[in-house]
């Protein structure tokens, strides 16, 4: 009797666990990185002291849900601090300066939605490879694992570069020599 109750609960319990496992058509993840719950001191910014403007006559007109003056800006002010333009972070559209960089990457053509079709790919790739039963289970992290196969051998491609006589100064050594 008492054998047959073990039996049962085992049972049971792997009946739960794959119920568990078939959790719908969620997307797969890859990088299980699990966000805490808590606060998050460096999401935290002070506002910028409040200025009275040089005319009070010619104030904007308020934006409800725009940005002040006194909203933090942390990328803008530290490109500003460090001799950069601030005002390229918030530029849209394509520099004139990128023109020729854009026309040569572009010379054979441009595919038009083909983020969206790679998007697409990708998630049928991991989805395929995403699938163990076990990993979805103890939430393990399979991204490189499911990517292995394309992965580049660097000290492979380094002695290919070096047997073509290329230099290759800044090559890190091999831990495995």
């Amino acid at each position: 009797m008492r054998v047959e109750g073990g039996r049962s609960l085992a049972l049971l319990l792997a009946a739960v666990l794959t119920v568990s496992a078939c959790s719908g058509d969620k997307e797969p993840r890859l990088l299980n990185i699990k966000s805490t719950q808590g606060p998050d001191e460096f999401s935290i910014l002070p506002g910028k002291p409040l200025q009275a403007p040089p005319d009070f006559a010619t104030l904007p007109e308020p934006t409800p849900g725009g940005s002040n003056l006194t909203d933090p800006t942390p990328d803008q002010d530290a490109v500003a601090a460090l001799g950069g333009n601030p005002s390229v972070l918030t530029r849209s559209g394509i520099p004139a300066a990128d023109t020729g960089l854009l026309n040569h990457a572009g010379r054979y053509g441009i595919q038009a939605g083909i983020r969206d079709e790679l998007a697409a790919a990708d998630l049928e790739y991991r989805r395929k490879n995403d699938g163990r039963l076990l990993e979805r289970l103890f939430n393990v992290n399979v991204y490189f694992k499911a990517y292995r196969p394309y992965e580049l051998d660097q000290y492979a491609e380094l002695a290919r570069l070096r047997r073509l006589g290329l230099k290759t100064p800044a090559a890190p050594p091999d831990p495995a020599r």
